[in-house]
């Protein structure tokens, strides 16, 4: 049995969300909690309250018992991208890329 939990259009770059969803996959979740928590950027933060979903929707919704529970999955895809613009010199301008995630985290039981 595996329950998944899914955030939307999070206001932080997928490349930077996927150096901690590495750290993270295949470990137990109290684990996988304690990395989140004491990684010092805001994917990090993010991750973490995408795995407290997680793991609460598998334990309210689905009656599994917390302490068997691992990531089995987890990755960030490119959600849209805000598109904005930087006067420069001589009247011109540049764009500004402000880009967004969706995490999922999946966690399953152990066998």
């Amino acid at each position: 049995m595996e329950v998944k939990a899914t955030a939307k259009t999070l206001r932080v770059q997928p490349r930077k969300v996927r150096l901690v969803l590495n750290l993270i996959r295949g470990k137990d979740v109290e684990e996988a909690e304690a990395i989140c928590k004491f990684t010092p950027n805001k994917g990090g933060y993010l991750v973490g309250k995408v795995l407290h979903s997680a793991i609460a929707n598998a334990v309210n919704n689905e009656d599994l018992d917390e302490s068997n529970l691992y990531v089995k999955e987890c990755y960030a895809n490119e959600g849209i991208t805000m598109k904005r613009y930087m006067p420069r010199a001589k009247g011109s301008a540049s764009a500004i890329h402000k880009r967004t995630s969706h995490i999922t985290v999946v966690v399953a039981e152990k066998e």
